[in-house]
């Protein structure tokens, strides 16, 4: 199984965090803040992977840094456990409805960070949540993946909805895009023969 366990210790937060990429969506989320965890919590089961989380973070200033950190850690994992990128299909895209809200999102594992990011979520808040934090995670994650994210908001009007439709998205494009071409698994798929 492809799988990593990632440990991060700052002055702001302390995170433990197991990943395993051929699972089934089970899932043990405790990073501090209630509606990231609702969002870790969709993003495992909707992409199947399987994820154990914890951090203690200054979440007393508010919750950027548990956030970001949480974003550096999860890319670490998905990063360290897909190794070579031996077989992997690499590419996954969706056009994924949240209610009123649509969401295209589209990953390219090629071992370049890029986040290409048009969500105009319209409140700065979900709760005590900071909306400008989706983008905070997603930048975070992408860096430490060594991935390319597009992610574009298609239509919405509710912030949760538009968020956890994000979330969503992003899982279910690297689902199928980490998943093992059983055409290809013994290539790493990219014509330098490298990712």
């Amino acid at each position: 199984m492809r799988n990593a366990t990632i440990s991060r210790t700052t002055k702001e937060t302390d995170i433990s965090l197991a990943l395993t990429l051929d699972g089934s969506g089970k899932n043990k989320i405790a990073s501090g803040c209630g509606f990231l965890d609702h969002m870790l919590t969709l993003f495992a089961v909707h992409g199947r992977f399987d994820i154990a989380l914890s951090c203690k973070g200054d979440t007393f200033v508010d919750d950027h840094h548990t956030v970001e950190d949480i974003g550096i850690a999860l890319g670490e994992a998905f990063k360290e456990a897909l190794g070579d990128k031996r077989g992997i299909t690499r590419y996954g895209s969706i056009i994924l409805p949240m209610d009123e809200a649509l969401i295209l999102a589209a990953v390219d594992i090629s071992g370049r960070s890029m986040l290409v990011y048009d969500m105009p979520i319209p409140t700065q808040k979900v709760g005590t949540f900071d909306t400008e934090l989706v983008k905070e995670f997603l930048i975070a994650f992408t860096r430490k993946a060594e991935l390319t994210l597009h992610v574009r908001q298609l239509a919405g009007e509710n912030s949760h909805h538009i968020i956890e439709g994000c979330f969503k998205a992003l899982a279910r494009a690297l689902r199928a895009a980490v998943k093992i071409d059983a055409e290809t698994a013994d290539e790493v798929p990219s014509s330098k023969g490298v990712l």
